[in-house]
């Protein structure tokens, strides 16, 4: 078996190297999982992939003490570069100073600005590998003055108070989806309080402004990172909410919803991925109350539409701005 990805393949020239390698926020490669004793990731489809095959899976979050003891380390530089910066920093928090780590990535993806990013630190760093158009870096970790909470970033839109994180959707700003879908809801939600699944709740903006107007929200999102953002923002906005992570629907009950409401993502790094959309269209039915409705945002050139008449029968458009359109579609009573 050989790597697919790039940076695995890469990574796969040093392979005689490693004996027990532990990979930290890396892409789905079946090489790499192969090779590897573990993974560090805030995507849960992640750690299920290497778990589902009995490696060693932790989350950022919730790092037992002493897990990450022997072994190699290889960071892989995430497209989002404050993401990158958050991870190496974790890895100075969590491990003993002058642990050995080493990061990897593509050249499209900003790993070339590793070598800066670890220079303003203090960091050593020698350049170890480049092919297939990525860099391999090695390093170790340090003492840093700075702390993790830095990274958490606040701001107001609508009247919210809204917590983000580097590499959730939308960090530092609302998008104009989310925005138009908001005022979709306006119009289409009832007064009356709703059972309502946030799906892809990224930093918790339409939760929180769903909580406030006294609907009974459950936030999932696949991301570690989305999800306690989701979390800071509801608490930052004295409202009730329930966030968990979620592989869209995988850690779900079965309980249903009067709605089903989400700007959901097309993008995984840098691929496009229309997976996570169109088991959250598909398997939508069997979580919504009877006459519970689907609404979503979506950008215009998206394939949504034939799903949803393959799920639902019909759909309607709420909205079109000619770059977004929201669509809802209802689940009929049996």
């Amino acid at each position: 078996m050989s790597a697919q990805s790039p940076a695995c393949q890469l990574l796969e020239r040093q392979q005689d190297e490693y004996t027990a390698l532990m990979v930290v926020a890396p892409p789905v490669d079946a090489w790499l999982i192969a090779q590897s004793a573990g993974v560090i990731s805030g995507d849960l489809g992640v750690l299920s992939e290497w778990q589902a095959v009995g490696k060693q899976v932790y989350s950022p979050f919730a790092l037992p003490e002493n897990a990450v003891t022997h072994g190699e380390i290889v960071l892989f530089w995430p497209k989002a570069h404050q993401l990158g910066i958050w991870w190496l920093e974790w890895l100075c928090s969590v491990l003993p100073t002058g642990t050995a780590i080493e990061i990897i990535g593509e050249h499209s993806g900003g790993v070339k600005r590793v070598p800066n990013v670890l220079a303003e630190r203090g960091m050593m760093c020698d350049k170890r590998d480049n092919a297939r158009r990525c860099s391999l870096f090695a390093t170790r970790t340090i003492a840093l003055e700075n702390t993790l909470e830095d990274a958490w970033q606040r701001f107001d839109a609508l009247g919210l108070t809204l917590v983000s994180h580097p590499g959730v959707f939308g960090h530092g700003k609302v998008d104009e989806g989310t925005l138009l879908l908001l005022d979709s809801l306006e119009k289409e939600l009832p007064k009356t309080p709703q059972r309502i699944l946030d799906m892809g709740c990224g930093d918790g903006i339409i939760s929180a402004w769903l909580a406030k107007r006294g609907h009974a929200v459950t936030a999932v999102d696949v991301s570690a990172f989305a999800v306690e953002a989701t979390r800071r923002t509801l608490e930052a906005n004295q409202v009730n909410g329930h966030a968990l992570q979620s592989d869209v629907y995988s850690t779900l009950e079965s309980e249903t919803y009067d709605f089903i409401i989400s700007n959901p993502p097309f993008h995984q790094e840098r691929d496009v991925s229309y997976g996570p959309s169109q088991r959250l269209i598909r398997q939508a039915p069997k979580h919504l109350a009877n006459r519970g409705r689907l609404i979503m945002v979506a950008n215009v050139f998206l394939p949504y539409p034939d799903l949803l008449t393959e799920a639902f029968g019909s759909f309607e458009t709420l909205a079109d701005n000619r770059r977004f359109r929201v669509y809802v579609a209802s689940r009929l009573g049996r």
